[in-house]
């Protein structure tokens, strides 16, 4: 556990209080919530990232997400995002208790020649590269900026090409962001963590990964 918490006694300190503040002003201020014990510190976490309690009325889970989630970091599954902001923003100290390692293709330069020569985006081709490099099986898909990555990884379940343990989808936007997520959450093929409408982004994507390595301990 310890390797999960901050690296200062003083850091450790101010994130305790403001989680207490945040379960004190759920119930006080917000009428409370209806999550259960393994999705509330992922709920909590987006809610300490941004100061914004709204998440708590945005936040969907598929049965079981949090704990497939969790299974899958136990055994040191990659993660595999859309934007290099999901992979530095992740803490290696954490990943490195279960040995997972995190990876993002969209500025790789094979990844950018075919966008360019398919007249698509970058992060379609970047999960394709995930697919073909056979990295996509068992992973943590973590989607915070581009619909469009999210679309295609739904678009591979459908086909059968992939199968993850886990997708996090919370693009943030205004194009298709809200309408992709609706899409994830409308499939059944694979536990999924999102949110309702536009608001979303990296440093929420980031926040529910450390959720759960929290609670993988």
């Amino acid at each position: 556990m310890e390797k999960m918490q901050q690296m200062t006694r003083g850091g450790q300190a101010i994130e305790n209080s403001s989680f207490s503040i945040i379960d004190r002003e759920i119930t006080t201020l917000h009428g409370g919530h209806q999550f259960d014990s393994k999705q509330w510190p992922v709920v909590r976490r987006a809610i300490h990232t941004t100061g914004d309690f709204e998440f708590a009325k945005l936040f969907r889970f598929s049965t079981n997400a949090v704990e497939k989630g969790i299974e899958a970091l136990q055994t040191g599954c990659p993660i595999i995002s859309d934007v290099t902001m999901i992979t530095s923003g992740i803490s290696a100290q954490r990943l490195a208790v279960h040995g997972s390692k995190a990876h993002c293709f969209i500025s790789d330069e094979d990844v950018i020649e075919s966008a360019k020569q398919h007249g698509t985006t970058r992060a379609i081709w970047a999960m394709r590269k995930a697919r073909d490099l056979g990295l996509l099986d068992g992973a943590i898909i973590a989607v915070g900026n581009a619909p469009t990555a999210l679309y295609e990884v739904i678009r591979m379940l459908e086909a059968n090409e992939v199968r993850p343990a886990l997708i996090i989808g919370i693009p943030v936007g205004f194009v298709k962001a809200e309408e992709s997520k609706l899409a994830l959450e409308s499939q059944a093929k694979v536990p999924f963590i999102t949110s309702l409408g536009r608001k979303g982004g990296s440093p929420i994507v980031v926040s529910t990964i450390h959720a759960l390595l929290y609670q993988s301990v």
